[in-house]
């Protein structure tokens, strides 16, 4: 059967979860439409996220349309939750980008759009809401042109508007789709409008391929097809549909858009294999490692190699998944999406190859935490438990880290936002029964230099008995961006094994900085000499010179303190952006943008720790928000 592997994209409350509903019961995989509101859909069936009614975890579900397998993943919109989708992302073939009929691209739907594009991943756009009030597809439209920079192209036009929205025009196919009561009826359209909308498409596709150039005045849907699946698998374009979801109205030739225009996997399963870790998930049953096959396959039993780790995994089983609930199966080829039981240690971003032939896949890209909270346990016996319980979490989520406060001796839990911290101590309780507290939410300070030093020497000797350590490093540092090093010895006076040595103690020194004890970005290190002994230099010599060596040349450079930002845009009646913009201004924000209910500023994260109760208060409980990373600054 042919393949379609392919995500499902949005803001937060553009309807993704709804449309992934609807598309399973449009296939027959589901004999009742799921509902957010009811906490009764297939994808959300985690109970925090059925209590709160967002997406937090990406979810896997198949279904069958038109001879295609559909494996779709239902990802999170929510900022805290973005590397979930950057997982997803890093196995998808195609996505459908969901946007709201009313709001149009909003700061996530912009974020989810650019990670795609670094992964390469082409995409359709499905326009959802078109019967809300204020729902204009032109103006989606525009907001898709202006703000994620592409060629949107609309095949198809909608039936009515707002509460009268009752169905589609195809103008690939040239009919009409219309409604009622969730059954479609179909017919021919060549009316004056639709032709005169079919040219002016047939124009902007002929501009951009040279098959549609060759038949413009009389361009084949055949043609017309193939031009717009070619467009949307080379990033040239985006195909644009509309409908509503929640009316169930525009599934099916979304389903069609997608069989037609969005990429099969390549691969063949006759290869070596090669397969890529892009999730962990610890059951009640035990252990489950998600999978994506780009080569070859595995069939139950079979031992694979991790080439990252150096060790052999073995697969007991194989389940193909629909969210929640799990169907053996007893072989996977190139091109699935599966989950396997019995691998012990691979960890997300691993490869699964043959040790014969080993091969490492590009890992999904992990975001650096921003805040932190102390989560302390309330029992002896509890905190036994708690560091296991901790590091199961990690392994799960790449994006939350553990460590323990060197000063204050507290366990401290790091993640992308106060809502992924708050999710993930949730979701300790209730997996492992632990009693915690937590702290207050603190963010992620980092250090930088502002100002470097040159010629610092550095000298290590010790001599304790038995075989001594000497090194003896002269660095130079300064700003720069992330962190960079190289050598400039000349003459041989650092063997290369000593300067990666030093490199790598280095990068150990950038855990701590001077000032605050926070890891240090922003630098340049440059290894300028140095000088060893024939019998006491070693590897570990020259780690220790080169980690103590760049402590010392740190607390003798002009550092900066950095805060995170966050971009905060905020909806409120007009009569209370004044309000708004006070709070915003004593959260020591910067206004970048306003308009008649709608503000955008830069804000330090720190400032933004209970923003929503305030948020309500100052506009009396009709404004709303939204965040997303803005990087680091300054700290005032």
């Amino acid at each position: 059967m042919r393949v379609r592997n392919l995500g499902i994209l949005a803001h937060v409350d553009a309807g993704k979860t709804t449309l992934t509903e609807r598309i399973l019961f449009a296939t027959g995989m589901t004999h009742k439409k799921g509902e957010v509101h009811d906490g009764t859909t297939v994808t959300d069936f985690d109970p925090q996220e059925r209590d709160r009614g967002i997406t937090i975890f990406a979810a896997a579900v198949s279904c069958d349309w038109a001879g295609h397998r559909l494996n779709l993943i239902d990802t999170p919109g929510h900022v805290d939750f973005s590397d979930e989708v950057e997982r997803s992302l890093r196995v998808l073939d195609g996505a459908v980008a969901v946007f709201d009929g009313v709001a149009g691209v909003e700061p996530q739907s912009e974020a989810v759009w650019r990670a795609a594009d670094r992964y390469g991943v082409p995409r359709i756009a499905f326009v959802n809401k078109l019967d809300r009030a204020g729902a204009s597809l032109p103006a989606v439209v525009e907001s898709i042109r202006e703000k994620l920079d592409v060629v949107p192209l609309v095949v198809q036009l909608p039936i009515g508007s707002e509460g009268s929205f009752r169905g589609v025009v195809d103008l690939v196919r040239m009919r009409t789709m219309t409604w009622v009561d969730g059954v479609m009826s179909e017919e021919s359209d060549t009316s004056v409008e639709t032709r005169a909308a079919r040219r002016a498409l047939e124009e902007q596709v002929a501009a951009m391929h040279p098959a549609a150039l060759e038949e413009l005045g009389g361009i084949s849907d055949d043609t017309l097809r193939t031009a717009l699946r070619d467009l949307t698998a080379g990033g040239e374009a985006t195909v644009v549909l509309c409908g509503s979801a929640y009316r169930n109205k525009g599934i099916e030739p979304l389903l069609d858009a997608i069989v037609d225009y969005l990429p099969a996997p390549t691969g063949d399963a006759e290869n070596d294999l090669a397969a890529l870790v892009f999730k962990v998930h610890t059951t009640r049953t035990g252990r489950l490692t998600y999978l994506r096959l780009y080569d070859g396959a595995i069939a139950k039993g079979d031992t694979v190699w991790d080439a990252g780790s150096g060790r052999t995994e073995r697969i007991a089983r194989i389940l193909r998944v629909q969210a929640d609930r799990h169907t053996e199966i007893d072989r996977a080829v190139a091109g699935d999406i599966v989950a396997v039981a019995g691998v012990k240690s691979a960890q997300v971003g691993a490869t699964f190859s043959t040790r014969a032939r080993p091969v490492t896949l590009e890992a999904p890209r992990i975001t650096e935490p921003l805040v932190s909270v102390a989560v302390e346990a309330r029992t002896r016996l509890d905190a036994q438990r708690l560091p296991q319980a901790l590091a199961a979490l990690a392994e799960e989520d790449p994006s939350l880290s553990v460590r323990v406060d060197a000063e204050t001796g507290q366990t401290l839990l790091s993640g992308l936002g106060e809502l992924h911290l708050e999710v993930a101590v949730e979701k300790l309780r209730q997996r492992t029964g632990l009693t915690v507290t937590t702290g207050r939410p603190q963010v992620a300070y980092r250090e930088t230099v502002r100002s470097g030093v040159t010629g610092l020497l550095y000298r290590h000797v010790k001599q304790d008995g038995g075989a001594g350590q000497f090194a003896h490093v002269v660095l130079d540092v300064a700003p720069g961006e992330g962190f960079t090093f190289r050598s400039a010895v000349t003459g041989g006076r650092v063997p290369a094994e000593y300067i990666r040595a030093v490199e790598a103690g280095c990068r150990e020194a950038l855990a701590t900085g001077p000032l605050g004890g926070h890891p240090v970005v922003g630098l340049r290190v440059t290894l300028t000499d140095g000088q060893t002994h024939p019998k006491d230099s070693s590897e570990l010599a020259f780690r220790t010179a080169g980690k103590l060596g760049l402590r010392a040349a740190l607390r003798a450079c002009a550092i900066d303190v950095l805060e995170p930002v966050a971009e905060v845009t905020v909806s409120a009646p007009a009569e209370t952006l004044g309000a708004v913009l006070g709070d915003l201004a004593a959260r020591r924000g910067q206004v970048t943008d306003s308009a008649v209910r709608t503000v955008t500023a830069l804000v330090p994260l720190a400032e933004l720790f209970g923003y929503a109760t305030r948020l309500l208060s100052r506009t009396h409980g009709r404004g709303t928000f939204t965040t997303r990373p803005a990087g680091y600054r300054p700290a005032a």
